[in-house]
């Protein structure tokens, strides 16, 4: 049984990118798939590693029934290895990550989260809320793209539910 490994980053790792893996566990929990995916998150910078989740992320998730649990970590190299999908919030990540990146094989993992999200333009950007606000919106922009992942993820892998 093959696993798919997803990793979603942002810049911090505290609002953006642990609201995508945490939307992203529930959705597959709820399709029953869990045994076939890893999924994690990470920041590009290393501001806040070993740190929750922003307060107000953690709070809108836990109100729409969604818990983050996780500690921000910093992306590194070694992630291309790790992971066979790598999900991006925005441009600047999308640099940032491909930096990192040791060849084309590993380039061509990274994804704009947005691109899963149906009737977006290619490369757009889930905002950062954690200057400005707007939490709840980046949590509904989480769901959107999520449901469209999880989707593209189940048809080019051919996975189905595994009880074993």
């Amino acid at each position: 049984m093959s696993v798919v490994r997803v990793c979603f980053v942002c810049l911090g790792n505290i609002c953006r990118s642990p609201t995508a893996e945490a939307v992203f566990v529930r959705d597959v929990s709820n399709a029953g798939l869990s045994s076939r995916f890893r999924i994690d998150s990470a920041g590009t910078g290393d501001w806040h590693v070993g740190q929750h989740a922003h307060p107000e992320t953690r709070r809108t998730a836990q109100a729409r029934g969604v818990p983050i649990t996780h500690l921000a970590r910093q992306f590194v190299a070694h992630d291309f290895d790790a992971f066979d999908v790598i999900l991006v919030m925005d441009r600047s990540n999308h640099r940032n990550v491909l930096a990192l990146a040791p060849d084309e094989a590993a380039r061509a993992k990274v994804h704009c989260f947005r691109d899963f999200e149906a009737g977006t333009e290619p490369m757009t950007e889930v905002p950062d809320p954690y200057h400005v606000g707007g939490f709840d919106e980046v949590f509904d922009i989480c769901e959107r793209a999520s449901r469209g992942l999880l989707a593209h993820l189940v048809r080019t892998h051919e996975l189905t539910a595994w009880s074993g």
